[in-house]
């Protein structure tokens, strides 16, 4: 297993956005513990392939108090939303320190594959749906800084290209 470097925002490959995965083969089942690893080192319930810079789409997450329930979801797809939705305080590996409020459906249903290429349904809801579909936009190309106003994104864009000016000197 390795550890990989999660892009941070505004890095335009975040908003490229993920090809299906042709088949779960062996550079897939390598990639997912690697993924798993990165996320549990980061301290996050999720992660992406296109936050390492892999665009494909492979999500994992584990949203267990365990941190011993992870989930991957190999070309997910959402089948069913429930009609309610609630504003989610969330944040995100590729902003760290960056936390604001996101309106999510409350139940989703998502199909997939599984680590082994099984398909998979999942029922979530509470933080599990939230994630999925946080992670999911990662996908599409999309952050979750982008339902943010024009002004509050603007703001955390300078501060994170300020962080890595800073980091980088």
């Amino acid at each position: 297993m390795a550890l990989l470097t999660i892009l941070c925002y505004p890095d335009p490959k975040l908003h490229k956005v993920a090809k299906p995965v042709p088949a779960v083969d062996a550079r897939i089942k390598a990639l997912v513990p690697d993924m798993l690893e990165t996320m549990y080192e980061a301290k996050g319930i999720g992660l992406a392939a296109t936050q390492v810079d892999v665009h494909e789409r492979l999500i994992v997450i584990d949203t267990s108090e365990e941190r011993n329930q992870p989930l991957v979801l190999i070309n997910p797809e959402i089948t069913w939303t429930s009609a309610a939705t609630h504003l989610n305080e969330e944040g995100c590996l590729s902003v760290p320190g960056i936390y604001d409020g996101v309106q999510r459906f409350d139940e989703i249903r998502v199909t997939a594959l599984d680590r082994q290429g099984k398909a998979i349904t999942v029922e979530a809801d509470g933080l599990l749906a939230v994630c999925i579909q946080h992670e999911m936009d990662h996908l599409i190309g999309k952050v979750f800084v982008e339902y943010l106003s024009p002004l509050k994104r603007n703001r955390i864009k300078k501060k994170m290209l300020k962080a890595q000016r800073e980091e980088a000197d």
